[in-house]
């Protein structure tokens, strides 16, 4: 009997090319007591033919959560995705980001209650995300920093995203200066405390409404743990049509109310 102790929800977008490299990525995870649901906001049938096609292909449950096609209405379907997870906790990533392969045993052994996990991600360039190929990624190439560097990617102090391990990722997730956010991207946390917070505003369309996610759990008293040294994903590079001046201003303003009037209840989230 398949009895799931962690759900991975991954949102989507008619990008079926990035999101099977990140579905092989989960196929390679040691922790193997997961299932996978899919936040599709509105593809075409190009990405349910993908997800038919690995099911048969990989290990764990993936549960299709669709909606209709009504421009960028993430907060929307990520809601929708919460309420479909059968298990406790939840981890949340997006469809361009290739998990390592110990991504969800990180975020499962370091679960606590009265706290939400914040992870961290390596950018790539497109044309190492356009060449990284199934076998790549069952090897671990993607993760591999000497590989990367062969192929082009700079020097930077990001590296040791990659190359840090055990004693030393856990000091640089003390040190880094980078606030323990809610990240779209990478974050995980009790399906409880999201439920108690309504989940996501969905009057916010491109931009931080992830951030606002968890501006609404510090608020109800939930803590964070920064792990964007151990939790680690590499993040494929696209287009970002949907990110509009308009649509970042009218977000910027509702985390403004969150945290002046420390909300913690949106009236726009799961239950209406």
């Amino acid at each position: 009997m398949y009895d799931p102790k962690i759900s991975v929800i991954i949102s989507t977008y008619n990008s079926e090319r990035w999101l099977e490299k990140v579905l092989w990525g989960f196929n390679c995870q040691i922790f193997k007591n997961f299932e996978v649901v899919i936040a599709d906001d509105g593809s075409g049938p190009a990405t349910r033919e993908l997800i038919e096609r690995m099911r048969g292909e990989v290990f764990f449950d993936i549960i299709h959560v669709w909606q209709e096609d009504d421009g960028f209405q993430k907060s929307r379907i990520l809601n929708k995705a919460v309420v479909a997870c059968t298990t406790p906790y939840i981890i949340m990533t997006d469809g361009d980001c290739i998990p390592r392969n110990d991504f969800v045993e990180v975020h499962y052994i370091n679960k606590e209650e009265g706290y939400f996990i914040s992870g961290g991600y390596y950018m790539l360039p497109m044309n190492i995300s356009q060449l990284i190929t199934k076998e790549d990624i069952e090897a671990q190439r993607c993760f591999n920093i000497h590989w990367l560097k062969e192929k082009g990617v700079p020097k930077t102090f990001k590296n040791n995203k990659l190359r840090a391990r055990g004693l030393v990722s856990k000091i640089f997730n003390t040190l880094t200066p980078t606030n323990a956010s809610w990240n779209g991207h990478n974050s995980s946390g009790w399906k409880k405390d999201i439920l108690n917070v309504n989940g996501f505003d969905e009057r916010m369309q491109y931009g931080g409404q992830d951030r606002e996610l968890g501006e609404r759990l510090f608020n109800f008293g939930i803590k964070s743990k920064q792990l964007r040294y151990s939790a680690v994903c590499v993040h494929l590079d696209h287009k970002r049509g949907y990110k509009t001046p308009e649509s970042m201003e009218k977000n910027a303003a509702i985390r403004r109310e969150t945290r002046k009037n420390k909300q913690v209840w949106t009236y726009y989230g799961i239950t209406k």
